[in-house]
Formats: structure tokens, C-alpha cells, sequence
């Protein structure tokens, strides 16, 4: 039986089938972060047969901006123009999440005019498609600045906001960015997260600002909303987050609540070392699979519909992210689907 173009339930919402636009940073909002008319008109053009769209990310507050021209959520005056964006998705028959995020020590004072924080003082360079590169020799004063209990409070009530707001302005569910090195991975990946309170060590204290802030999201959006999380599963490099660590904590995270798990990559960010093939994190996709009751999204290096119907006859995932494809071709799931027929 073929997989790909049947439906599946995420919590509350059920997707026509189980082709996903990825999330991935398009840089077309306006330099305040607000919806643009062209951001609008390319998410619609994409909408029509995916399953789910997951927008780039949008940062719920002004010092985790990640780049210019970055979608903003940190406003409640973001809502009207985010509204209009959801609205477009909807008109072209498509279902939409927000992706909620904050860049961490990935954040740039040039861009922010802010100070960066971390989970701790270290340098790197990240996130990039060839993963962080270590400078522990950086001068104190260029590192971020490891964030107080106190700012970790306004930390969880920021993304509580966020998710509040994507509710408002019509989106269909809301996703909790933790990977490719922003700061939710920054605290799970002990390669960045050096803390020795209750957020650091032990993975349980590593995803502790997950729970919390899963807890608060939920309480902002109520039971029945849908909300994802991406995790970064594997840091695939020595001294990282390994696979046993993404299924441990995705097992935390659905007993919390969370509906769907999106896996990607660590501190690599969205590429592997020396990994080519369709479905680049299909080894830790496959694993928490096994491990948790809630669907399993997998993503990277799917080219064709036959791929991604090989990678969920294979088991490794209940839903496949397209991205650079998508990118490249607005109707790639309109002719991936066909091709199948």
C-alpha cells in the first residue's frame, strides 16, 4: 500500500497526506521582521499538495533574531501581518505551523544591537552547513553571556507568547525550534551547554528548559492545539548529543505533550559529514520511531515522491520534510505525487 499521499492525524489536526515543507529560512519579511506580500505569495504557490507547510523560523524575541530579515513573533503588533500569511496558506488549500525560535549565542549584536545569550560562554561559529567550530581561546568579551534563572523565566514565557500569538493569527500548529545550533540545541547539546545548575549535565537537566517551556506553550494554546518539536537528535561528532540522547528526550517531550517530532541535525545543522543518500537523519528519525506513540517526521536529501514513499515503506518516519527541492520548484509535491500514480 502506498504511504506518501495518506492522511495522518498530528494531535488534533488530520494532514491530507504526509509530504512537509521543511522549514528554512527565506529572508523575504520586511527588515522589522513583519509578513511581506512576497513571503505570502511563496508560501501559497507551495501550499497546494503538501500535507503541511512548517514556516521558516520566527523569533520570539528581539535579542534571538538570527538574521536580517528574519520573520518576527515577539509583537503582539506581528500579528495582523501573520494572520495574512496563514490566511494565504489557507485560501491555497494547505495547513501551516509556525516554527518559534531564538538564535541563542547564534545571534549577532550587529544585527540584534543586543548582547548574545547562551546557555554558556561559548564561542563558536554556527549555525552552518558544516557544523560549529570550538574557539574556546575567544576573548570573554565575545562570548555570549550565559543566561540567569530569572532570564531563563522570561525565556519560557516568550515562547509561551509566541505560540499565543501563532493561535491568534490562524496558524494550524506551532513548532519549537531545537536544532542546527540555536538555543533550545545549544542547551541540549553538551558541546555548548557547559552549565553545572539545573540546566546542564545530565541530559534530563539539559532539557529541562524544554519541559518548561512545552508546559507553558501548552497552557498558552490549550490541549487541543497542535505543537511540534525539532530536535536536533545527533550532533554526529565526538563529545555530542548522540542518538541514545534524541530518543531519551524525545520520549520526555511527548509525555509532555508535544505531537509530532521533527528530527534533524545538531550542532551539524541540516547536513551530515559524508552522508548523501535520501533521508540524511533517517538513523535517529528510525530510532526515536521506535521509541515513542507520536508520528515521526524525517527530513533531507528527498529529491523524488519514490525516495520519500521508500523512506516511510522503510519505517523510518510517518512524515517526510522536503526542502531545498521545494525551494528550487514551488510545484515539486504537485509532480512528486503524480509521479506515483
Amino acid at each position: 500500500m502506498q504511504l506518501l499521499q495518506t492522511p495522518v492525524r498530528i494531535g488534533s489536526l488530520t494532514l491530507k497526506n504526509r509530504l512537509v515543507m521543511a522549514p528554512m529560512a527565506t529572508g523575504r519579511s520586511n527588515d522589522d521582521g513583519t509578513v511581506t506580500d512576497e513571503l505570502c505569495a511563496y508560501y501559497a504557490a507551495r501550499a497546494k499538495d503538501l500535507g503541511l507547510i512548517i514556516s521558516e523560523h520566527a523569533y520570539i524575541s528581539p535579542e534571538g533574531q538570527a538574521s536580517p530579515g528574519q520573520l518576527s513573533v515577539h509583537s503582539d503588533a506581528d500579528i495582523p501581518g501573520l494572520r495574512r500569511l496563514a490566511d494565504a496558506v489557507h485560501a491555497a488549500d494547505g495547513k501551516i505551523f509556525l516554527q518559534i525560535s531564538h538564535a541563542g549565542g547564534a545571534a549577532h549584536r550587529e544585527v540584534t544591537g543586543l548582547p548574545a545569550l547562551a546557555p554558556s560562554a561559548v564561542s563558536f561559529q554556527g549555525p552552518k552547513a558544516n557544523g560549529i567550530v570550538m574557539t574556546p581561546e575567544t576573548p570573554a568579551d565575545l562570548c555570549p553571556r550565559p543566561f540567569t534563572e530569572e532570564e531563563l523565566r522570561q525565556l519560557v514565557q516568550h515562547f509561551a507568547d509566541a505560540a499565543r500569538r501563532a493561535k491568534k493569527a490562524g496558524f494550524d500548529g506551532v513548532e519549537i525550534h531545537s536544532a542546527h545550533a540555536y538555543l533550545l540545541d545549544q542547551f541540549y547539546s553538551p558541546l555548548l551547554n557547559h552549565r553545572d545548575d539545573a540546566y546542564g549535565g545530565t541530559l534530563e537537566n539539559r532539557v529541562r528548559i524544554h519541559l518548561e517551556i512545552i508546559e507553558a506553550v501548552r497552557a498558552a494554546v490549550g490541549a487541543d492545539y497542535p505543537v511540534a518539536l525539532r530536535l536536533g537528535a545527533s550532533d554526529y561528532a565526538p563529545g555530542g548529543a548522540t542518538i541514545e540522547d534524541g530518543v531519551a528526550a524525545a520520549k520526555l517531550f511527548a509525555a509532555a505533550g508535544i505531537d509530532l517530532i521533527d528530527i534533524s541535525g545538531g550542532t551539524c545543522s541540516y547536513t551530515r559529514p559524508g552522508h548523501r543518500d535520501s533521508g540524511t537523519f533517517a538513523d535517529a528519525s528510525q530510532a526515536v520511531r521506535e521509541a515513542v506513540s507520536i508520528p515521526v517526521l524525517t527530513a533531507g536529501g528527498v529529491k523524488t515522491g519514490e525516495a520519500a514513499e521508500a523512506l516511510l515503506q522503510s519505517g523510518v518516519a510517518d512524515l517526510i520534510g522536503i526542502g531545498r527541492s521545494l525551494i528550487a520548484d514551488a510545484d515539486w509535491a504537485t509532480k512528486a505525487l503524480t509521479s506515483l500514480r
